[in-house]
């Protein structure tokens, strides 16, 4: 195929409630989708980084400037282009998974529409429908926090992942447990709140019976990730330290952590993300798939991945209305704690005319 024009859409949605982690709180979804034309059909793909560079090092203005100057270029120089040829294309630029993900992305939703095959079967997806967690929030206080589970259980989502950070873990997750059971599948993510000093405060979550604590110490420290998770009953599970299949290889070699958390924009895009399922998978290591708040245009293909076989626990793969009263797209809609996995060609979903234009805030042309 050959790339004839690549836009950049900035775009503003608000939430429907603030949303509060370790690292900071979001009252809007502020991103930019990114949308490729070539000879044979139109792609999109949302950026799953922020405006400021908090959870990962990437940030919007630094992806657009990189994806303008340096990768874009690259892909389009390559002879006789294809989806699998952009990501050796792209190697040579160090790091900016998130950009290079956006458009490896983009790319392969133009690619296979218009093969007129969906991402779910190129993926290889055996599910038609993915098992839908929910993440919730570090709140003000406990009785709020236990309002909104109950809320996300009564809607019908069948696992919960709190947020926590020193001083909100324990008590939180406690109140959780006595109010809804042990039998809640129930895990907590720290964003790299803690240190490896804080292993004996950390293994009092060992009572709690969690699926998982994820990313408790700093990102890319596998030793003391490994360190760590000797001295917890709770699997480890690791987010921000896996940019790779080789990651997530050398990461279950430590044993460093238990279970892996797969993020397609974080890894680059949907290739590597199914190199690290296969990795994983062969080590009898689960995999589930996070979320980065997308909308529709994020949700899509994350679906699709979720429904490959290693993904054995539940993902963050939220119904529409978990963030957005409007989304950009015809919503995402919980049936019986799951979401369907589209079946269209490509990511299987497209914009909504007005409600893109209503939410976009600026839109430039990069080719």
């Amino acid at each position: 195929m050959k790339i004839e024009h690549v836009e950049l859409l900035h775009i503003d949605v608000p939430l429907v409630k603030p949303f509060r982690t370790s690292f900071g709180t979001m009252d809007t979804k502020d991103t930019f989708l990114l949308r490729v034309e070539t000879d044979a059909a139109e792609g999109w793909a949302e950026f799953g980084g922020d405006p400021d560079p908090l959870y990962s090092s990437e940030f919007t203005a630094g992806a657009e400037l990189v994806l303008r100057d340096f990768l874009i270029p690259r892909v389009r120089a390559v002879r006789d282009l294809t989806t699998a040829k952009a990501g050796p294309a792209m190697a040579a630029v160090k790091g900016h998974y998130m950009a290079k993900a956006a458009l490896e992305t983009a790319l392969l939703d133009a690619e296979l529409r218009a093969a007129g095959m969906s991402f779910a079967t190129f993926l290889g997806s055996v599910h038609d429908r993915v098992p839908s967690g929910v993440s919730v929030g570090i709140k003000p206080s406990i009785p709020e926090l236990l309002d909104d589970v109950q809320q996300y259980l009564d809607e019908g989502y069948v696992r919960i992942k709190l947020k926590i950070e020193p001083g909100w873990d324990l008590e939180p997750v406690r109140a959780v447990r006595e109010r809804f059971g042990d039998d809640l599948p129930l895990q907590v993510d720290a964003n790299t709140a803690y240190g490896l000093a804080d292993a004996e405060h950390l293994r009092k979550l060992d009572e709690f019976g969690l699926l998982l604590v994820e990313e408790p110490l700093d990102e890319d420290n596998l030793y003391q990730h490994a360190q760590l998770q000797r001295r917890l009953a709770t699997p480890v599970c690791l987010d921000e330290s896996i940019h790779s299949a080789r990651d997530a290889s050398a990461a279950i070699a430590m044993a460093a952590c238990r279970v892996v958390n797969v993020k397609p924009a974080r890894v680059g895009g949907y290739l590597e993300a199914r190199r690290i399922h296969d990795v994983a998978r062969a080590a009898g290591v689960p995999v589930w798939c996070g979320g980065m708040l997308e909308t529709g245009i994020g949700r899509a293909p994350n679906l699709a991945l979720a429904a490959l076989p290693g993904f054995t626990l539940p993902g963050d793969t939220s119904a529409s209305s978990r963030y957005f009263a409007e989304d950009l797209t015809e919503p995402f809609v919980l049936e019986d704690g799951h979401l369907r996995v589209p079946q269209g060609p490509g990511i299987g979903i497209t914009p909504i005319p007005e409600a893109l234009r209503r939410f976009t805030r600026e839109r430039r042309a990069l080719v």
